[in-house]
């Protein structure tokens, strides 16, 4: 009975996304533009997500045997959340060893257990609320647009056609 009631706590527990894999300050902090604040919010985020990484395979197992036919939600489960730990402790990997890189912010997987491959959105935090409102200096140039054919913009700026060169023959003598 023990074991019966120790297991379902498992899976409810398994089944919500717990607190510790919501986005935190340390996935902002590791997508900041300011290299004191990355520098640290990576090693956080790497040693979060290499911790972590067999949390997915728990969580896709249950979410696709639940999901599909037993056997075949099982096997796709165990696949998929293979898969989606390896890119958990790649990406974990690599922003232990790249946090000191200036500019580069790692490869980041999504918050969520349940897909990995998900797009999270950032939340916009105050030093990136500053640094997105600033406006560029001098605006980039619009591409190229040919004015409509009789309007005011058409009208004599158009430049001198060019007549084309005569053909040379080259005659070789020895």
């Amino acid at each position: 009975m023990k074991r019966t009631v120790w297991i379902a706590a498992v899976l409810v527990a398994l089944s919500t996304q717990p607190a510790w894999a919501a986005r935190t300050q340390v996935h902002e902090a590791a997508e900041s533009p300011q290299y004191g604040r990355k520098f640290g919010g990576m090693i956080g985020r790497g040693l979060l997500n290499a911790t972590t990484c067999f949390v997915d395979l728990i969580v896709n197992t249950v979410n696709e045997t639940k999901n599909g036919p037993p056997l075949v939600g099982t096997l796709t489960g165990v696949a998929k959340g293979t898969g989606c730990g390896i890119l958990r402790l790649g990406s974990g990997a690599v922003d232990l060893v790249t946090f000191w890189v200036p500019g580069f912010n790692g490869f980041p997987v999504s918050d969520s257990y349940e897909n990995c491959t998900a797009v999270s959105q950032p939340s916009m935090s105050a030093s990136m609320q500053s640094y997105e409102s600033v406006q560029p200096v001098n605006p980039p140039a619009q591409a190229w647009q040919e004015p409509a054919p009789g309007s005011v913009e058409s009208m004599g700026t158009s430049p001198a056609p060019v007549a084309p060169k005569p053909a040379v023959k080259k005659v070789w003598k020895k």
